[in-house]
């Protein structure tokens, strides 16, 4: 402390100002910013993405046997080996942001694990604000206000998805090239804030897409049967594990053609398009979940994991009423 009041005392003129967190840093020890401060100067990267969005974070390894895991916001980032033969050898792990996300910076906290050692790596995100659509809609009463039937069937289906879905599968079962399970108008859009009634409900958390009667779905990828169900809100529904805490969900279907465990490709018939459940007019409702975030399921085929089928065979859209789930919830 003393030498830095000399170094004041005989050369302050000449030197350029000291930034008051060093300072403090100098007389009282780093303890004293336990976390932002430090973080953001030892940053190994920065990412930017909108709420909604994914992103693929990259971890520069030679070591293919290490483990890497990563925090963000309280979630838990997987990451794997990466699986893109034209790059440097690493791992990556897809971080979703979910779409109510604060916007600002955040970090990510990364560590690696080889043997008996470990590192520590931080990452600096910035959420960015999206901007969602907001709709007005108006439906018969007792799709909106739920009577005490109503409300504890849909507690208890909410267990049951909670219960279903307690254990991720710890290995990555997708791979590169995601398929978009039925082509159509999309008529309910990720994130849009519904106004039912009169009154605001919670975020779209999927995509809806219009589409004929008995139109197959496809699975978008690789993964294992978790859960099909019959749920007030989401009608007839599967839930496919697509491994290391990433999940699609396919619900209003008219037919569920997968039982819970099976296991299923790309491009796999799981059911076909219905209207079930709070629907008003056939459609699917399609979303993702990733490491516990919402995300737009159509992110997925933007990932730089490329492969030979990318979306389903277009299906003809008849000129009706835009269809649309209600709120569907998802996991």
């Amino acid at each position: 402390m003393r030498q830095l009041f000399n170094l004041c005392r005989h050369g302050c003129k000449r030197l350029m100002p000291i930034p008051l967190g060093v300072v403090l840093m100098i007389l009282f020890g780093a303890d004293l910013f336990p976390g932002s401060l430090l973080a953001a100067q030892h940053a190994e990267g920065r990412y930017s993405g909108k709420q909604g969005h994914i992103l693929v974070v990259k971890v520069p390894t030679d070591d293919v046997s290490a483990t890497v895991q990563g925090t963000f916001l309280g979630r838990s980032i997987r990451f794997f080996p990466d699986p893109r033969l034209d790059e440097p050898k690493g791992f990556v792990g897809l971080l979703g942001i979910d779409l109510q996300d604060e916007p600002g910076t955040h970090d990510l906290m990364v560590e690696i694990k080889q043997g008996e050692q470990s590192r520590a790596l931080s990452y600096s995100v910035t959420v960015v604000k999206e901007k969602f659509h907001v709709e007005h809609l108006t439906l018969p009463k007792d799709k909106v206000d739920l009577d005490e039937k109503a409300v504890a069937r849909w507690k208890a289906e909410q267990e049951q998805i909670k219960t279903g879905l307690a254990v991720d599968s710890q290995a990555r079962l997708w791979q590169p090239g995601f398929v978009e399970p039925v082509s159509g108008r999309r008529t309910g859009i990720f994130g849009s804030v519904r106004i039912m009634n009169g009154q605001p409900r919670n975020p779209h958390n999927g995509e809806d897409i219009s589409a004929p009667l008995g139109t197959e779905v496809l699975a978008t990828n690789d993964g294992i049967v978790r859960l099909t169900v019959d749920h007030f809100f989401s009608g007839k529904g599967v839930f496919l594990d697509h491994g290391l805490g990433f999940y699609s969900m396919y619900f209003h279907l008219a037919e569920v053609l997968v039982k819970d465990g099976d296991v299923v490709k790309a491009g796999q018939l799981v059911g076909k398009v219905g209207a079930t459940g709070r629907a008003t007019g056939p459609h699917l409702h399609w979303g993702v979940k990733l490491n516990g975030a919402r995300v737009n399921p159509y992110a997925l085929l933007d990932l730089p994991f490329k492969g030979a089928v990318q979306s389903a065979t277009p299906a003809p859209v008849p000129v009706t009423q835009p269809a649309s789930g209600m709120g569907s919830p998802t996991p």
